[in-house]
């Protein structure tokens, strides 16, 4: 079986940890190697960024194609959408040199979903799409959210037409159906993956030595993409609540367009009296998070809202016990005093009365760090990749359509197909 797996706006290469880049790019580039392993033949498909090979052998089974879409040089990711018609004229054009085509187009976010749709169609081959986050919910979480009127029609507009919907909890799931409409038959609920080869326990001594952390000093880690919906504030202010002086605070990703909150996180930060317990890392390679994950003895995810809270998982997987909001997916991954703690006001106090509990407890810890590894194993992506391979079966089983050569449509038909998506 032949795969298309559609990520417009970002490329699973990508270095994490910069404005459009995070748990979305890992699980594209994880999930497509796994199902290459599998056997299947797998292309993702990207927005050309910079001098790189329009076509890109990853391992066997598995390539990265990028395609030519607006200026080949980074671009917000509101401004893509103008550019979606000529990625999703490449991408026909490439599917038609393809011999036998594609068996199942699967389209990661909103815009992603708009092109596959229009390959799906082509191909006609079944339309599997993952949001990854919704507008909707976003504007929802945070009252400053700004999450443009395109998209949220676009979300709502291939919920309703894909042939499958993975989402990656329950809870995503309720809203989806709740906001968009989508219908629970079409949905499958599948979680991210993580891999627990990379992500395992290390020690935390020569952690601390490598990353210049002293050995008995309490530690704290954040990590991801620096930006206001991730509640980074309210972990800031937490930390100066805490009684212990002596605690360091890691902060892990952000790039050049990060440094204006960095700027109001450092003033804040100054004002609260804690400058001196924070370090910013910016971005980190992914291969390199293991360390810090093992180097701290709390991991927080104070966001306003996680689809399914990727770093959480990473942090578990690595016996490091996280403090999380009781929002989204990490209500599914963190179990509540078990292998971390679940807070349900975003604010600094509830945080910083766990971080206490946590800090001050050393036994805790140990009883929760391995609770959470454990508890992990779900989450491998071997198990992951086979549930995702018995939809694409599933689903091409029952698609009414047979599949062809890719043909690249002719003027009228092209105009009809973009009209159709709205593109």
């Amino acid at each position: 079986m032949r795969i298309a797996q559609v990520s417009a706006h970002t490329s699973p290469l990508a270095p994490l940890g910069g404005r459009e880049t995070g748990g979305m790019n890992v699980y594209v580039l994880e999930l497509s190697r796994e199902l290459a392993r599998l056997g299947y033949e797998v292309d993702i498909f990207t927005r050309l960024d910079g001098e790189l090979p329009p076509v890109e052998q990853v391992a066997p089974n598995l390539r990265v194609v990028r395609l030519p879409a607006g200026p080949p040089e980074p671009i917000d990711k509101e401004a893509i959408a103008r550019h979606l018609p000529r990625f999703t004229r490449g991408l026909l054009e490439f599917a038609a040199d393809q011999p036998g085509g594609y068996d199942v187009v699967h389209s990661h976010y909103w815009q992603s979903g708009r092109a596959g749709a229009v390959l799906a169609r082509d191909q006609r081959a079944p339309h599997v799409v993952m949001f990854h986050t919704l507008g909707e919910v976003k504007n929802r979480a945070r009252i400053s959210e700004q999450e443009p009127r395109l998209r949220i029609r676009s979300e709502r507009s291939v919920a309703r037409r894909a042939d499958a919907i993975v989402t990656a909890s329950p809870h995503e799931r309720e809203l989806l159906e709740r906001y968009y409409g989508a219908s629970p038959a079409r949905m499958h609920t599948i979680p991210c993956g993580v891999d627990l080869d990379l992500f395992q326990p290390r020690d935390r001594r020569d952690c601390r030595q490598r990353l210049g952390l002293a050995q008995d000093a309490p530690v704290l880690l954040w990590v991801g993409r620096l930006e206001k919906l991730k509640g980074v504030d309210i972990l800031v202010s937490a930390v100066a609540e805490l009684e212990m002086k002596d605690v360091t605070l890691l902060i892990v990703g952000g790039d050049e367009h990060a440094e204006g909150l960095k700027a109001e996180l450092l003033a804040q930060a100054e004002r609260e009296g804690i400058a001196g317990a924070i370090r910013f890392e910016g971005a980190v390679p992914h291969d390199e998070l293991p360390a810090y994950y093992c180097a701290a003895d709390v991991c927080v995810v104070p966001s306003y809202y996680e689809s399914f809270g990727l770093v959480a998982v990473e942090a578990m997987a690595c016996g490091t016990p996280v403090v999380a909001s009781r929002v989204g997916g990490l209500v599914s991954t963190v179990v509540d005093g078990v292998t971390g703690y679940l807070i349900p006001w975003r604010c600094p106090g509830p945080f910083a009365e766990k971080l206490g509990v946590l800090l001050e407890n050393p036994e805790l810890r140990a009883n929760f760090s391995r609770a959470a590894r454990t508890s992990m194993e779900r989450f491998r992506w071997r198990t992951v990749g086979l549930q995702v391979a018995q939809l694409y079966d599933d689903v091409r089983a029952r698609h009414p359509g047979r599949r062809h050569p890719g043909v690249v449509l002719g003027n009228e038909a092209w105009e009809a197909a973009v009209l159709a998506s709205g593109l």
